[in-house]
């Protein structure tokens, strides 16, 4: 007997890191002297950010955060979404909700009190683009079962989680009991690896979930689908986990990105870009653009070239959101 759900009022609704980033021009000695791997992501304490925020050089502070980034993706290309982050009674707790807000987005997670701050993304963005990420999540990643609003996941078609949420146990019993209230209502559940430093972490829990059929559509990069099954041989990995999802989405940079859903492959190349600046958030909208074009009922192959311009905007400029009007961008391509 087939059960009928009522339509969703929201494209997606994505839980994920709430984050204040702050972008800074750095150059290889610099990365030398902190002893920084450049192009990596890192998670530091309260006390190395502060030393490392004083070195920076002068830089941007936007809200941000992976889930968040592409729900702002998704704000500019007329979506209509909701997020749940956790931040603090504090100023960068304000920063963030006044950003995504104003984007367009729905939040509305009460801010914590007690004293752990706001998390922050120290990011060095080196001459040829490449970001190097010093992460102090703060309270961000102490999201629990009361913040989860089972109305608004209910409300959506969509719930998209970021892989960066899994270091604490209550953290991961909450996101369980948001993809439990997803599937009941009818809806699809998105997950993004984040990056292979969490895949690396985390490595049994995601296969764990791709085995329950927990997730309905993966997106990852290359290298981390070659982390998530410790493999160098990149149409391995594909043949690998293509099979146990619905949907498989992947990035491969200058390479531009495939998805196999049905085991049909389908490809699109990268946008041209003139320069890359800074490949900050470049993955975050690629998935904004591919859920939009998914959200209007596209084809996975436009769906794709959505995500290739969104993604060639982004790391056009500092920062992880876009500066432009990506429907313009997009007008007359899918």
């Amino acid at each position: 007997m087939t059960v009928a759900h009522a339509p969703a009022v929201l494209d997606v609704v994505a839980i994920g890191n709430a984050l204040v980033d702050v972008i800074a021009q750095a150059d290889e000695a610099f990365l030398a002297a902190e002893q920084l791997d450049k192009g990596s992501m890192r998670l530091v304490d309260a006390r190395r950010a502060e030393e490392l925020y004083s070195r920076m050089a002068p830089g941007l502070e936007a809200s941000g955060g992976s889930a968040a980034n592409t729900l702002a993706g998704m704000a500019n290309l007329g979506r209509k979404c909701g997020f749940i982050g956790q931040v603090a009674d504090d100023q960068l707790g304000e920063v963030f909700a006044h950003d995504i807000r104003a984007v367009g987005v729905n939040f509305s997670t009460p801010a914590m009190t007690g004293g752990v701050p706001t998390g922050r993304c120290l990011i060095l963005v080196t001459p040829d683009g490449q970001r190097t990420m010093n992460t102090s999540l703060g309270v961000a990643n102490s999201l629990y079962a009361s913040a989860i609003d089972q109305a608004l996941i209910e409300s959506a078609a969509v719930l998209y989680l970021e892989g960066y949420l899994w270091d604490l146990p209550e953290t991961r019993a909450a996101l369980a009991t948001a993809i439990k209230i997803a599937h009941t209502a009818g809806r699809k559940v998105a997950f993004t690896l984040s990056d292979a430093f969490c895949v690396g972490r985390y490595r049994d829990d995601f296969k764990a979930m791709l085995a329950a059929g927990d997730i309905d559509i993966l997106f990852c990069n290359e290298g981390e689908i070659l982390a998530l099954i410790e493999h160098d041989d990149f149409d391995a990995a594909v043949a690998q986990v293509a099979p146990q999802v619905p949907m498989l989405v992947c990035t491969r940079g200058e390479h531009g990105a495939i998805a196999v859903t049905g085991g049909v492959i389908t490809h699109v190349p990268a946008e041209p870009i003139a320069k890359v600046v800074d490949t900050t958030g470049a993955g975050d909208l690629f998935a904004a653009g591919f859920l939009a074009g998914q959200a209007d009922g596209l084809s996975v192959h436009a769906s794709l070239t959505m995500g290739a311009i969104a993604a060639a905007e982004v790391i056009s400029h500092y920062g992880p959101r876009p500066e432009t009007d990506l429907t313009a961008l997009i007008a007359g391509r899918v």
